[in-house]
């Protein structure tokens, strides 16, 4: 049986243009790719049904390895008609009066979301963002999420208050393979040519060797001569 690849991703994280490079690097090996909850990311690798997977920080890192690659801008979620849907970006104070809602699986970590919080925490976040369109209260989530569930009648705003979503690549700290490093190469932007980056089957080549060129000394009259 061929290798394979397996990597889980949680909602909102695009893992596509890694894939493709890995395509182009390795088109022998298949990159198995499985969007799981987020609640689920972590355990999917512990329980070897992955072999990395893309999470949202913080996560239990015991015997973990995690880079972290990118963190998102926070943005709250509001319908078009909304008097914060004229705003540029939105400030805590905007939001003081505000219903919020907070579900369950909310990726942003932090102590207690601003404004007032909804009786009722939805259970996800998609669920959450129907209740924004119902005109229940208002959400706070990464903005790739916010794309993620967009609807016509809802849009979005970037905040300036709150902690903001970090995406990391995780894997065991105990299993890091020969195919686990060329992910780790290709999510870093390493070339096909650096040394980490490299498949196994291509060799090593040697650093090319320049040639010194002469330098140019004066002699006495002035006229320059050459030296070896």
């Amino acid at each position: 049986m061929s290798p394979e690849f397996r990597l889980a991703y949680v909602p909102g994280v695009t893992p596509a243009k890694w894939a493709r490079t890995w395509q182009e690097r390795l088109p022998e090996v298949p990159l198995v790719l499985d969007l799981v909850p987020a609640a689920d990311a972590v355990e999917a690798v512990r329980d070897a049904r992955a072999d990395a997977a893309l999470v949202r920080l913080p996560i239990d890192r015991t015997d973990l390895h995690a880079i972290p690659l990118y963190t998102e801008t926070t943005v709250v979620v509001v319908p078009k008609d909304h008097l914060l849907a004229a705003a540029d970006e939105v400030t805590a104070e905007d939001v003081a009066d505000a219903l919020m809602l907070h579900p369950h699986d909310d990726t942003l970590d932090w102590p207690h979301p601003p404004g007032r919080l909804a009786d009722h925490r939805p259970a996800t976040t998609r669920d959450a963002v129907e209740l924004v369109a119902a005109g229940v209260g208002l959400l706070a989530v990464p903005q790739s999420l916010a794309r993620l569930y967009h609807r016509r009648d809802l849009t979005y705003r970037p905040v300036t208050f709150g902690p903001q979503s970090s995406v990391a690549l995780t894997w065991l700290a105990a299993e890091t393979s020969d195919l686990m490093e060329q992910f780790i190469g290709i999510v870093r932007g390493r070339t096909v040519n650096s040394t980490r980056g490299r498949p196994s089957s291509v060799p090593e080549q040697a650093p090319a060797v320049k040639k010194k060129r002469p330098t140019k000394v004066p002699n006495r009259r002035g006229r320059p001569r050459h030296r070896s």
